[in-house]
């Protein structure tokens, strides 16, 4: 009798494991698949149809992580986002939500779930439509906002937000050489008003105060600070800044508005902003500048390359009038470990050869 309990005891108990153990496998595969789902991670890129930002979204999902990309409010469905839907793993990996700058709660839900956030997204309005305080709040919200919720979120690690140049070399002093001590002066740019000052102004003072919050609040805040970005691209519109450097092949005699450019490939920006999304310990501010170019270098070379477009005669580009923009070094970057990958020929090379596949040249 008492032999007979024993066995039934050890057989409930065995059959007890058993359901523990389909349980925790079960579990185990859940968890597993999910983690296979989200490959290294879930990051959101805001702006996911500009120039950079759809960039972004094509390497982070040639890399293996989930994405969530922002995009403004189109009720009517009428945007075409078919050049990000297509690229290669989205239909997996790829969501797409709406929001806006001027409504940063709009973020949330993209950013929910978010290891990372990689902000792009600016309000641009290089015509100077807008009163240049209401463009500043207006970027200066967003961003503070879209901080906001990734603390709220509890999952996001690091935030790497896209600076520009024109936060850096607006100076009331000529310098050659700029690191990444230098701040534009907003009453150089109030006095000045040069092109797109009022964008200059925003994103000088936006980057300061999410680095600010940053340390304020414990979160993990690095900023980029592209110049001229040139290449390949994914998004259907002519990127302003492409059009800006190709400017000779446009038909402008006077183009940039200045006698010397600084620029970088869109695909040496989007793997910056990865790198610094991974690096263990980035701080604070990096510039993202490899080339450095007078007018003249780059007239003899598209002259010499492409002998099919007028370019300026050597007598019309003497009379370009224009800043000569400073070098923006970006030792500080490659001292943590960056490479850039591009030469100054294969960038303009590569812009052009899209320009050409998408009927803008």
């Amino acid at each position: 009798m008492y032999a007979h309990a024993v066995h039934i005891y050890m057989f409930v108990k065995f059959k007890q494991k058993q359901r523990d153990y389909k349980q925790s496998k079960h579990i185990h595969i859940h968890r597993k698949s999910a983690e296979m789902e989200e490959g290294k991670g879930r990051v959101c890129v805001t702006g996911g149809t500009g120039f950079i930002g759809s960039w972004i979204i094509k390497r982070l999902l040639e890399n293996g992580y989930t994405v969530n990309t922002t995009i403004r409010s189109d009720p009517e469905r009428k945007r075409d986002v078919s050049f990000l839907t297509n690229l290669p793993g989205a239909s997996q990996k790829l969501k797409i939500f709406n929001a806006d700058l001027s409504n940063p709660e709009s973020y949330t839900a993209a950013i929910e779930g978010c290891i990372g956030v990689l902000h792009t997204a600016t309000p641009v309005d290089v015509e100077g439509n807008e009163p240049e305080e209401i463009v500043t709040k207006r970027t200066i919200d967003g961003a503070l906002g879209i901080l906001k919720a990734c603390l709220n979120s509890k999952t996001v690690k690091r935030v790497v937000y896209t600076s520009s140049a024109s936060a850096v070399y607006w100076q009331s002093k000529e310098e050659d050489v700029m690191d990444e001590s230098y701040w534009s002066d907003e009453n150089t740019l109030r006095s000045l008003k040069p092109f797109a000052w009022a964008y200059s102004i925003s994103k000088t003072l936006a980057e300061k105060a999410v680095l600010e919050f940053g340390e304020q609040h414990g979160l993990d805040v690095v900023t980029l600070i592209p110049t001229f970005v040139l290449g390949p691209f994914i998004c259907p519109k002519l990127p302003a800044s492409v059009h800006a450097s190709l400017a000779f092949l446009f038909g402008n005699k006077t183009p940039f508005g200045a006698t010397r450019m600084h620029m970088v490939h869109v695909d040496d920006v989007a793997r910056a902003h990865i790198f610094l999304l991974e690096h263990p310990n980035p701080k604070g501010r990096y510039n993202c500048s490899p080339f450095i170019a007078s007018i003249e270098e780059i007239a003899q070379f598209l002259s010499t390359k492409y002998p099919q477009y007028q370019i300026t005669t050597p007598d019309e580009r003497k009379k370009i009038n224009g800043p000569k923009l400073p070098d923006l070094t970006s030792k500080k970057l490659m001292d943590a470990g960056f490479k850039f990958k591009y030469t100054l020929e294969e960038t303009f090379e590569e812009a052009i050869q899209c320009g050409k596949e998408k009927s803008y040249l």
